[in-house]
Order: C-alpha cells, then sequence, then structure tokens
C-alpha cells in the first residue's frame, strides 16, 4: 500500500482564505468637487485608517473647469455598510465641497422599456443572462405586445402599458408606481416610442438612459436612415444618453460609429445602425450600474 503525505497547513490556509474571502465586502467611491492640494490624499487616508484595499481608482482633473471627478473601488471587512461610510466621511466632503456617494456590491435594478423595435431589448437580455450587463433587469414594460413572449421566455415579468394622448398621463402614472413598487434603480429606454412628459423626465433625471440613432442631434424624427441615405452618410453612429425634458439633449454616456459607403440604402443603413444602437446602450447601461458614470452639468465623465 502507498501512502499519500498531506500538508494540512496547506489546507488550513485555503480554508481560511477562503473565510477571509467570504467576509470581504466590495465598495465604490465616486465624488466630483472642485479642485484643490489635498483631496487624493484625505480619499487614501479614510480608507488606509479603516484597513480597506484599493482595487481600482481613477480621476479626471478637469483644468477648464477646476474640477476634479473620482472614482475608486476598494474592498475590506463587511462590518461597514455604504451608509457607515457615507456618515464617516462627511466631514472629509464638507472641508472639500464634495458631492459624492458611496455603493456596495448590490446590482442595480433595471427597468427596460420597449416598443416594436426588439434588437436592444434581445442584446440586454442576453448580456444580462451572460453576467456581462452590470445590473439586474427586474422587469419589462411596453407599449406594444409585440415583445412579451421574448420576455417571458427570459422570465421576467412583462408589463403592457398602452399610450394614447389621452391616457399618457395615466400611463406615466402608473410607470412610477413600478418603479417604486420592484425598487428600480436605472430605467432604460430600449428603443421606446414615446416622447415622456417634462415631468417625468425631471422624476428619472439620472437614472434614465436613451438610446438614439444617430450622433446627436443628427437626423431626428421620423426614417432616420432615409435621411441618412439622402445626406450621403459615411458613418452610421447612435448615442446613448441621459434622458432629460430636452428631447434627445441629454448628457451623452457613449457613443458608437460604423464606416459604410455609397452602397448601402436605408435597409442595409438600418441593420448596421440597429447594431451600433445596441452596442452603444449595453456599454452605457453597464457602465452606469458600475457607478462609472459621473455627471459633469450637461456632459458626463466616465470612467471605463
Amino acid at each position: 500500500m502507498t501512502l499519500v503525505a498531506t500538508d494540512s497547513s496547506t489546507s488550513t490556509l485555503t480554508q481560511s482564505e477562503a473565510r477571509v474571502a467570504d467576509q470581504t465586502q466590495k465598495f465604490v467611491l465616486t465624488l466630483s468637487c472642485g479642485e484643490r492640494a489635498g483631496i487624493v490624499q484625505a480619499v487614501t487616508t479614510f480608507l488606509f485608517e479603516r484597513g480597506f484595499n484599493i482595487d481600482e481608482h481613477q480621476q479626471f482633473d478637469d483644468g477648464l473647469r477646476q474640477t476634479l471627478h473620482l472614482r475608486t473601488a476598494f474592498s475590506g471587512s463587511a462590518d461597514h455598510t455604504p451608509e457607515r461610510l457615507q456618515e464617516e466621511f462627511r466631514s472629509i466632503a464638507d472641508r472639500f465641497d464634495m458631492k459624492f456617494s458611496f455603493y456596495d456590491q448590490t446590482k442595480q435594478r433595471v427597468l427596460v422599456m420597449v416598443s416594436k423595435f426588439g434588437h436592444c431589448l434581445n442584446d440586454l437580455l442576453f448580456r444580462w443572462r451572460g453576467g456581462s450587463l452590470g445590473g439586474d433587469i427586474a422587469l419589462i414594460v411596453s407599449n406594444h405586445e409585440t415583445h412579451r413572449a421574448m420576455a417571458e421566455a427570459a422570465g421576467l415579468p412583462f408589463i403592457y402599458l398602452p399610450v394614447t394622448p389621452e391616457t399618457k398621463s395615466d400611463a406615466e402614472r402608473r410607470l412610477l408606481e413600478l418603479v417604486d413598487e420592484h425598487d428600480i434603480d436605472l430605467v432604460v429606454l430600449a428603443r421606446y416610442m414615446q416622447v415622456l412628459s417634462d415631468d417625468l423626465c425631471r422624476s428619472l433625471e439620472g437614472r434614465a438612459i436613451n438610446i438614439h440613432h444617430s450622433f446627436l442631434p443628427g437626423f431626428k424624427g421620423a426614417r432616420p436612415y432615409h435621411q441618412a441615405y439622402d445626406r450621403g452618410v459615411k458613418l452610421v453612429g447612435a448615442t446613448a444618453h441621459y434622458v432629460t425634458a430636452e428631447l434627445d439633449e441629454g448628457p451623452i454616456i457613449e457613443q458608437e460609429v460604423i464606416r459604410v459607403d455609397h452602397s448601402y440604402g436605408p435597409t442595409a443603413l438600418s441593420t448596421v445602425g440597429r447594431d451600433a444602437e445596441a452596442l452603444a446602450l449595453s456599454r452605457a447601461v453597464r457602465w452606469h450600474c458600475e457607478h462609472r458614470v459621473l455627471l459633469d452639468q450637461t456632459s458626463t465623465v466616465v470612467f471605463r
């Protein structure tokens, strides 16, 4: 009989490391403030004193606006919570007049709105099922029944919410109720072809993303790819932006471009354009859910 020796210390170490890993919590800090000396030192000292390890740090010093934007991902004791960190950090934030937030690993809950075009919805569902979307899709809302089967195949609630000029205010009120009922963090307009009221846009400020079928503000309105064909475009693009009361004028998060030529008719341009829309929207959703997008007046800072 052959006896195989085992190193019990190695086994114990592995189990110990596993227990430590289970007790480790990951957090993200984002902040914006005016440029001043000592900001980064204050942040890193705050984290060091609490035993945190910095996993990722990105910052942008905007010399034109004299502002600093920062995103720091860090990990450490699970005894801490975003609320506790928020309170303990407040004195530093007051000193530098910071706008700041702490987040934990809790995934953002996403409500997707769609009309008849399903390519963006399908792409979001694919990435969500594969674990690369960054957030959790909680339900799908539509003013058409077209994509009920797609939603149900993914195991998601599908809410049919028809909109007419007479029922628009009631439909928007119901949408806000759904946002509250399902603890929604982000509303995604995945080719939802209804103009939201100013009141709804203000209610969802900073937590609603739309996809537009061009580089804004080009080719607004109906038949955008026919407009593009008539102008002989050489690039097809898409823009993901935050929703504001100013139609298609919100802060831009991401843009995607694909080169085309004179041989592309409206149908081919539409096909290529849908690819650009899906890519730009999915990136914007992921970056938002990972707290990589910081609003800066009418623009954004995106830490990829």
